[in-house]
């Protein structure tokens, strides 16, 4: 039994993991290198990650700076910027590329907060199938007589404990993000 918490903890911790990870792709108010990390720049036909193409860096809280190694990938990396829809405009000297993280409007925040919200509720539902598929794993146990009904009893109040701690690291971590959006 405890073998299939472990598995379901797991479960549920990778959903978690996936929201902080497509959360660090969400803009604040703020310039943050995780807003270019699904930024892909077509290099010789072959598409590349910004970063494995310029240094990048954090001038002040409203200036990324990206050097490019290949100083002739400075108008693909422009380029790449641009087409990735997150509203910046960058601009180059010939030796750098700096992207202006301009403020965020009150009506892109709430865009932003929905997104949030709705990366959320797939984290959300993630859990859910983990919860889900452990009580059905415990149900089958207990038919093929593996468990008693008591320990499946108590199996599922530990799974459900799994995910109600789950859920609340959910709901403060979309509060924390929501805050960072709101800030002004």
């Amino acid at each position: 039994m405890q073998e299939v918490f472990r598995d379901i903890e797991l479960k549920m911790k990778a959903a978690v993991d996936h929201l902080h990870h497509e959360l660090r792709s969400v803009r604040t108010g703020r310039a943050s290198l995780a807003i270019l990390e699904g930024v892909s720049v077509d290099y010789y036909g072959t598409p590349t990650p910004l970063n494995q193409l310029a240094n990048l860096s954090v001038a002040d809280a409203t200036l990324i700076v990206a050097q490019p190694y290949d100083p002739s990938t400075i108008t693909a990396i422009e380029k790449a910027i641009v087409a990735s829809g997150l509203g910046l405009n960058p601009s180059n000297d010939g030796k750098v590329v700096r992207i202006p993280v301009p403020p965020l409007t009150e009506e892109r925040r709430l865009e932003l907060v929905k997104i949030v919200h709705d990366l959320a509720e797939a984290a959300r539902n993630g859990v859910r199938h983990g919860r889900r598929e452990g009580n059905d794993l415990l149900k089958e146990m207990e038919k093929e007589k593996e468990i008693g009904k008591d320990d499946e009893h108590r199996g599922h109040e530990e799974i459900q404990k799994l995910h109600d701690h789950y859920i609340e690291q959910i709901s403060k971590t979309v509060e924390n993000k929501e805050a960072d959006i709101m800030e002004v």
